[in-house]
């Protein structure tokens, strides 16, 4: 008969806590990268250059329609024949930099399309550029229009970084593997980084809440 026993996880909660800050520190690198990507991809997407745009439109179907498995797998183990060697760290968050940025070029898209086109129109008759049309008149509403959704697909890319830890990335999965070896004890170490998880989840949905609530509210009177 199994008999539970937390002692082993509360003697490596340092770890565990540390591969939380590891997991958290993965996550916003690779969601800042991948909002960077998902704006460069909807001005791709949005070029008169039909290179450009084809180029867009090919890595959102690459990255869309394979496993993230997959693309990690082929950062870390297939860069290297072609002379270009990372770091398990490094790997891991340019994929999920890469694959949160092909659903945040979708994701950004829809709100840019939501813009009335005579907003343009005004902004080219006030002398604006068409970077500074895209910068002030189309980012911000289209932000804040698909925040939400842009936001909910960012904590999904944080639950996504365990598979980082097929690579040995240094991330909360990793290490909860790690002790399950050294202890035997499955139950009780996934039992709690599942808590963990939860936890870091709704950190992020806190701090997405005030990043609404500080840049994307409404002036009141």
């Amino acid at each position: 008969m199994y008999v539970l026993d937390f002692s082993v996880v509360f003697e490596r909660l340092p770890e565990l806590l540390w591969g939380c800050v590891a997991t958290l520190g993965l996550a916003i690198a690779g969601m800042s990268f991948a909002l960077i990507i998902g704006i460069l991809g909807v001005a791709m997407r949005q070029s008169h250059s039909a290179g450009l745009r084809w180029t867009a439109k090919a890595f959102i179907e690459v990255i869309r329609n394979t496993p993230f498995l997959v693309q990690i797998f082929f950062l870390f183990f297939a860069l290297p024949f072609l002379g270009l060697r990372l770091s398990p760290t490094v790997t891991a968050i340019i994929a999920l930099a890469i694959n949160g940025g092909a659903y945040a070029i979708e994701i950004i898209r829809g709100g840019v399309d939501s813009i009335p086109r005579g907003q343009t129109e005004a902004g080219l008759a006030l002398g604006l550029s068409r970077r500074q049309i895209f910068r002030f008149i189309i980012l911000k509403p289209a932000l804040r229009a698909i925040y939400p959704a842009l936001t909910s697909q960012f904590i999904m890319l944080t639950l996504t970084s365990a598979v980082c830890s097929s690579i040995a990335a240094y991330e909360l999965t990793s290490i909860a593997q790690r002790i399950e070896s050294e202890t035997f004890r499955s139950f009780e170490v996934y039992f709690t980084i599942t808590g963990m998880y939860l936890c870091i989840s709704w950190l992020l949905m806190v701090m997405f809440a005030l990043i609404a609530r500080h840049s994307f509210s409404y002036p009141t009177k």
